[in-house]
């Protein structure tokens, strides 16, 4: 498993759908969430669709979903994923899903409109359930017992990991997974990727972070 920095204009035409993209934000809240996870990703987003044709010469775009502010929406939001490079301040991964688990294409149609339907429906972003399961250390008590931060799974809104998380799973990439448990980090982690992922954009001081332990943990920890 190893990094390697790629240009956007290379990865472009080899992204597919499902594909996970990870963020290192230079925001106070993106700062809060990289400090209580001890980890460099503050953020997280998913391919939604590729190779949608924008001119006559074939030349195409890739769009991400991601439970984010975007335009002054706090909430599921679809862009370019090249207009969003360019705005976003900090480090950008692409990482790529394992060839074996891509699903057949009633998988990836439940994928598409489960999460194309929360965009339309505008469904806002979950700050609360954001910050409760970044505090998973307080979350395992004696006797099987779950502590205050545990988050049971609601779809009502949306944080970041828990939106890529539910699309994962209606895809057919994860099994049943408790998805409002999901913090930016643990979704990197899970063993689902392809062994090499990619460094897309630098950080502001133009450093190149890795994303620790990527790749290594069993999503099935993070079951109902």
């Amino acid at each position: 498993m190893a990094m390697h920095e790629m240009s956007y204009e290379d990865a472009r035409p080899l992204m597919k759908p499902g594909d996970v993209i990870a963020f290192s934000g230079k925001g106070h809240f993106s700062e809060i969430i990289k400090m209580v996870t001890f980890s460099e990703v503050s953020h997280v987003g998913v391919v939604l669709q590729t190779q949608i044709a924008s001119f006559a010469d074939g030349r195409y775009f890739n769009q991400i979903i991601e439970a984010a502010t975007v335009r002054g929406f706090s909430g599921v939001n679809i862009s370019r994923f090249s207009e969003r490079m360019l705005e976003y301040q900090g480090a950008i991964w692409w990482l790529p899903i394992r060839k074996d688990l891509r699903t057949d294409e009633e998988a990836h149609k439940t994928f598409y409109n489960f999460l194309f339907g929360h965009a339309e429906a505008r469904t806002e972003y979950d700050l609360p359930q954001a910050l409760k399961s970044a505090a998973d250390k307080f979350d395992d008590l004696p006797f099987n017992m779950n502590g205050p931060f545990y988050n049971k799974e609601d779809f009502a809104r949306f944080f970041c990991s828990e939106l890529v998380a539910a699309g994962l799973e209606r895809a057919g990439i994860v099994g049943t997974v408790n998805c409002s448990e999901v913090t930016p980090i643990d979704l990197c982690r899970w063993d689902i990727y392809e062994q090499d992922y990619f460094l897309l954009k630098p950080d502001t001081d133009g450093s190149s972070p890795t994303i620790t332990r990527h790749n290594t943990l069993d999503p099935s920890d993070w079951n109902l």
